[in-house]
């Protein structure tokens, strides 16, 4: 038994927590492949907000579409699916101090998303899907477009069953006993969401990869956005489920933060279960195929499931924190646990600004664009992106990169390169997004359309005039492109430096953080302070 977790297993010198080598192994190459798709998403993105600023105006239209396109597939799918991948095997295997079963399928799953995250975006790159990221019909991509979409998403799918074969052998082989440590539990409600967001991902892009192959006559655009926002926004959810579950990861991580009632934020966790996909519809909301009595429903009731969820867990993360730092004796006045929070820590200052971005950018204009009255003036506008990039961006790929800042040392064992640039990144990253998305949504509300390359309609028979208010939004768009450009480009740098030229950290330590994450009692974490 020794020989074999020597052999298998690693001891954290920090945390305390058992690492399994070859689950390690694969989660390294999952989390280096998103920053990957990250830059390239990037990148694209810096040019389509330069083609947007009208005083720029960069990129001719056939180009524009080309990058839409690869921004989406990108950033919305390839980066944020793989870091989420990386994060299922560290949830299910360190978190529970479990191995990883049958590292080979694990492996065989890294090799079907990667082959489908390269073969699509060969098929934009070389012009033979210029759809963008909706791709509603009649728009036709290559076949081979749709395919690689299609082995991307089995791979995912097989990854998620993976997960919970992996639980199940913790379970069983006694790894683990007792109730899952919150962060895994969050985990599995995004490994839910994603099998539902998967198998309509299927519905969809099967029927349309055989219409581009030409085995089926037609697709009814009506029934294809019906699956694809099954798929499209409900992948969002899982963004979601797993942001959640990072912010209270790393509030343990960073100051001990313990929550104040368990399983209040678990119910939380099952209210997003039980309500976050019926968001999808709000992308239908403007089709004649829906009832007003269904979008009303719709709209108003059923989406409150979701909206208390988030409200519990943002109550839930701040008070947590505060506990955590008074009980370290930060106690004077109303703030000081807050001002005395570890700011300088890229892993917590990324954190508590996705709180904020996400809650009051993300979640302020999301519920309100939602409603259907509201959703019909702002449905073709710039003020659906506005919103959805204070979201995924401002709040899920900001949690994402202040999760690394941790990863880097604890897991793949290097000192971070380059620590006083990592100290700014998240705030500049932060403030550049937030300046890029209202830039964004005041362009919306001020009637800019969000798919049209060119505001000014150069070559339009009828000439559709903005004010110069808009116009100066469009460039406030622009400069917070560019300066959360400059930061995503610095995490890039930070990330891949690191993980292959950084120092190797051996030093032995003492374990300093909380028992939480390890036996998921949140009393013995309690105890433990």
């Amino acid at each position: 038994m020794a020989d074999t977790y020597s052999t298998q297993f690693r001891t954290c010198e920090t945390t305390g927590l058992k690492v399994h080598l070859p689950g390690e192994r694969l989660f390294y190459v999952h989390a280096v492949t998103a920053v990957v798709a990250l830059l390239t998403g990037g990148v694209m993105a810096l040019l389509i907000a330069l083609t947007r600023w009208p005083a720029v105006h960069l990129l001719p239209a056939d180009l524009f579409y080309r990058f839409i396109t690869a921004h989406g597939m990108n950033m919305l799918v390839f980066w944020i699916v793989f870091f989420e991948m990386a994060g299922l095997i560290f949830a299910s295997t360190a978190v529970l101090g479990s191995r990883l079963p049958a590292v080979w399928f694990g492996w065989l799953n890294y090799a079907l998303m990667l082959v489908g995250a390269l073969l699509t975006n060969y098929m934009i790159f070389t012009g033979q899907a210029d759809v963008m990221f909706t791709s509603y019909p009649p728009l036709k991509a290559n076949p081979n477009y749709y395919l690689g979409i299609i082995l991307f998403a089995v791979g995912a799918l097989l990854a998620c069953f993976h997960f919970m074969a992996t639980l199940v052998v913790a379970k069983k082989e006694g790894y683990h006993k007792g109730s899952y440590p919150l962060f895994t539990f969050g985990i599995l409600i995004a490994v839910i969401l994603a099998i539902f967001t998967l198998l309509a991902g299927a519905a969809t892009y099967i029927p349309t990869w055989l219409w581009a192959m030409g085995f089926i006559d037609s697709i009814d655009p009506s029934l294809y956005r019906l699956g694809f926002w099954g798929f499209g926004h409900s992948a969002q959810q899982i963004n979601l489920a797993a942001m959640v579950s990072i912010w209270y990861l790393i509030g343990t991580l960073s100051v001990g933060a313990v929550p104040i009632n368990e399983k209040f934020s678990r119910g939380a966790f099952l209210l997003y279960l039980l309500g976050i996909n019926v968001a999808s519809v709000h992308h239908l909301l403007v089709d004649p195929g829906l009832s007003a009595s269904f979008r009303i429903f719709n709209t108003s009731y059923v989406i409150y499931a979701a909206t208390i969820g988030s409200m519990i867990h943002a109550f839930s993360i701040p008070a947590a924190i505060e506990v955590a730092q008074r009980a370290k004796g930060y106690t004077n006045g109303l703030f000081e646990w807050l001002t005395k929070a570890p700011w300088s820590n890229p892993a917590f200052s990324g954190m508590a600004l996705s709180v904020v971005i996400f809650g009051f950018g993300g979640g302020v204009t999301g519920v309100t664009q939602g409603v259907e009255q509201i959703n019909i003036m702002s449905h073709n506008t710039l003020r659906i992106p506005g919103h959805f990039h204070v979201t995924v961006v401002g709040g899920t790929s900001l949690a994402f990169m202040a999760l690394t800042y941790y990863a880097l040392p604890l897991i793949m064992r290097r000192k971070i390169i380059g620590e006083t640039w990592a100290k700014y990144q998240p705030w500049m990253f932060g403030i550049g997004i937030s300046i890029f998305a209202t830039g964004m949504s005041f362009a919306g509300i001020l009637g800019v359309p969000r798919r049209h390359y060119d505001v000014t309609f150069s070559s339009a028979i009828f000439q559709v005039p903005f004010s110069a208010t808009a116009t100066t939004m469009l460039g406030l768009l622009g400069i917070g492109a560019i300066i959360a450009f400059t930061a995503l480009l610095i995490f890039c740098l930070i990330a891949a430096l690191t993980a292959f030229f950084g120092e190797r950290i051996e030093a032995k330590m003492e374990p300093h953080y909380p028992p939480y994450l390890k036996d998921g009692s949140a009393e013995a974490a309690a105890v433990a302070s």
